[in-house]
């Protein structure tokens, strides 16, 4: 109820900032619910991420048709301030009439991986979701690691860029030649809908519980997936000793995704929002480029035109004859802009460098090999 108010505030008076739309609803929350105060702010910040989210739909397609966003699931959201996990394995939470004390369920095993995130002091618990499903409460508590020193600061001369393409095929390509396949992600979207459809046909109650556990399953199954390659993605990062992550510049994406667009331009935002979050635990930054030629410049010559493109998944330059999965060259057009930029620095030290699979390039050197051993 309380996200619902904030979404309809913000939707009413076009604003998506979470600060901003906390100034507009909180008072509006506390008197219509029986939230406390700190689960009114996050309420509204649920909200504001919503919104968000819709109007990078709407910046990506002016022609799509969007709503407001509405809040159908029992949710709620704790932080620091409403919530304390005890090294006894129990979890203080503040609820509407008073704070509650709840033994954690783990596994057994006290080598679990969920023991390297309440033991460890590399990382640090921040927002974490309490949902209701099938009668029961479950909390899902989130970890970060503290913000370190980023490693671009170090200014040690050399600074390696990762490139990474975003796409249908494949969901996302890196300029280290690795290929994150949305073959599966596609089929079980197809699935979904279709069953979903069916479902929202029938109308009937049980019809409607049932929706929400399709798409409850669909959620986590693509939360999962995209975790899985947003860790990939800094894993090679890491192992090309990369201190940049460079995606296309998502607003110019919509040209890419024909008949699919609005569920892969959503799976795209949330797997450079997991990669940004991801990234900065480990002192890597993320920037953007603007993706315009980068399917059509050939990474070897430099020539540029729509013939180059010969087919969704082939490339091959009709000036120097190169040829290479289409993927695969966006990746290393994307990474080798931003290194051509300078790096954003306004002393352009150092030399930049794409990470290749078997080494880097540089503007000028050229291809670098990759030591052996």
């Amino acid at each position: 109820m309380a996200c619902n108010i904030s979404s309809r505030i913000g939707w009413n008076a076009g604003e998506s900032r979470k600060m901003q739309l906390q100034q507009l609803a909180y008072e509006d929350v506390r008197e219509q619910t029986r939230l406390g105060s700190q689960h009114a702010v996050l309420a509204t910040h649920q909200a504001a991420a919503a919104l968000s989210g819709i109007e990078e739909i709407e910046s990506l397609d002016e022609e799509y048709d969007t709503s407001r966003p509405t809040f159908t699931s029992d949710t709620l959201v704790y932080d620091s301030r409403s919530m304390t996990v005890f090294d006894d394995d129990s979890v203080s939470l503040a609820t509407v009439e008073n704070r509650i004390r709840c033994d954690l369920s783990l596994p057994d095993d006290s080598d679990g991986y969920q023991r390297r995130y309440l033991e460890s002091e590399e990382w640090e618990l921040t927002e974490s979701t309490m949902s209701k499903r099938d009668g029961d409460w479950y909390l899902h508590l989130g970890f970060r690691k503290p913000n370190p020193q980023p490693k671009l600061e170090t200014n040690d001369g050399n600074r390696t860029v990762l490139g990474v393409d975003l796409g249908i095929v494949n969901i996302a390509t890196t300029s280290t030649a690795y290929f994150a396949s949305g073959r599966e992600l596609r089929h079980r979207h197809r699935e979904f809908d279709r069953i979903r459809s069916n479902l929202q046909r029938i109308g009937t109650q049980s019809a409607h519980r049932t929706l929400e556990q399709i798409s409850g399953r669909e959620s986590r199954y693509l939360r999962e997936t995209l975790h899985i390659v947003a860790n990939d993605i800094l894993e090679e990062a890491i192992t090309h000793g990369c201190e940049y992550i460079v995606f296309e510049n998502l607003k110019h994406i919509r040209e890419r995704a024909p008949p699919v667009k609005e569920f892969h331009q959503w799976a795209h935002r949330q797997l450079v929002d997991l990669v940004e979050y991801k990234a900065e635990a480990e002192g890597v930054r993320v920037e953007f480029v603007s993706p315009e030629y980068t399917s059509r410049r050939c990474p070897e010559c430099g020539h540029t035109c729509a013939e180059n493109r010969v087919r969704q998944a082939v490339f091959e330059c009709v000036e120097c004859s190169a040829t290479a999965n289409a993927d695969y060259v966006g990746a290393k057009n994307v990474g080798w802009r931003f290194v051509r930029r300078g790096l954003q620095s306004s002393r352009r030290t150092g030399d930049g460098q794409l990470a290749l699979k078997s080494g880097t390039v540089k503007p000028v050197q050229g291809f670098v090999p990759a030591r052996s051993g």
